[in-house]
């Protein structure tokens, strides 16, 4: 265990726990709660007896926004070296890492974090549109517990294979937050969007690659913490089959039927 505290303090830069939303875990907590409370009770009630609101324009703002956001996240990475290096150190290589690499990764996963934050605005339009069918399980659990997770490993156990779950997101995340722009600017657009289902399966690919890296450096017995890799390989495992489980739902067996 001495050994694995000494890996997350060489990674854990101080300055984190100053930045907002970062010195305790009450704000996010509160955060998630009011999330949850909203629109799974308060957020309905308002609008059961209310029209849908029409919100095009803010939605095709509020998407924009958060594909150039994704996209700013995955330039960044590149910028500093971030993902070769969570790759070429999550493959069992020498594990030396400069100092500044690891203070931009930080800031960087921050940012991202920040990212998670806005999000959960998604949900928030499905209730204000009443798109009541969109306030799924997989989506209110993706949304809610993925900023718990980003949090804690930001602040308690920073890792390669947080950095690459990060990345891999940002970059799904982009052409996400893309098509829902496209889509926000109505049905002269939405005709040419076929390729809806194409953004499960994307999303369905970030979660194998993930599970597959965390598999290797299980089986090959790598420098890095092992339960870091386990709690990611189960996460992302649960994720990729509801995913799995909306993407047959969705798309294969309505044809069937």
């Amino acid at each position: 265990m001495d050994g694995y505290e000494e890996y997350y303090r060489q990674r854990t830069n101080p300055e984190v726990h100053n930045w907002l939303f970062m010195k305790g875990p009450l704000p996010v907590i509160c955060i998630v709660a009011a999330y949850l409370v909203f629109v799974l009770k308060v957020g309905p009630d308002f609008m059961a007896k209310r029209k849908p609101y029409n919100l095009q324009a803010i939605l095709v703002v509020y998407n924009l926004f958060l594909a150039l956001y994704s996209l700013f996240i995955v330039t960044k990475y590149f910028a500093v070296g971030g993902i070769s290096y969570a790759v070429y150190d999550g493959l069992c290589k020498p594990n030396v890492v400069s100092e500044d690499i690891l203070r931009s990764i930080a800031d960087i996963t921050w940012w991202y974090f920040m990212g998670k934050v806005f999000e959960l605005a998604d949900t928030v339009f499905f209730v204000l549109r009443k798109k009541h069918q969109q306030v799924t399980f997989l989506h209110v659990y993706h949304h809610s517990a993925l900023i718990l997770v980003v949090w804690y490993i930001y602040k308690y156990i920073p890792c390669e294979q947080a950095s690459v779950c990060l990345f891999v997101n940002s970059v799904v995340h982009i052409f996400m937050y893309t098509y829902y722009m496209l889509a926000a600017l109505g049905p002269r657009i939405q005709k040419y969007l076929w390729w809806k289902k194409y953004i499960t399966l994307l999303q369905l690919v970030q979660f194998s690659l993930v599970v597959t890296y965390c598999a290797y450096m299980l089986l090959f017995d790598c420098i890095h913490p092992k339960i870091t890799s386990v709690f990611f390989l189960i996460f992302e495992s649960i994720f990729w089959y509801l995913f799995a489980r909306f993407y047959y739902n969705s798309y294969i067996k309505k044809v069937k039927v």
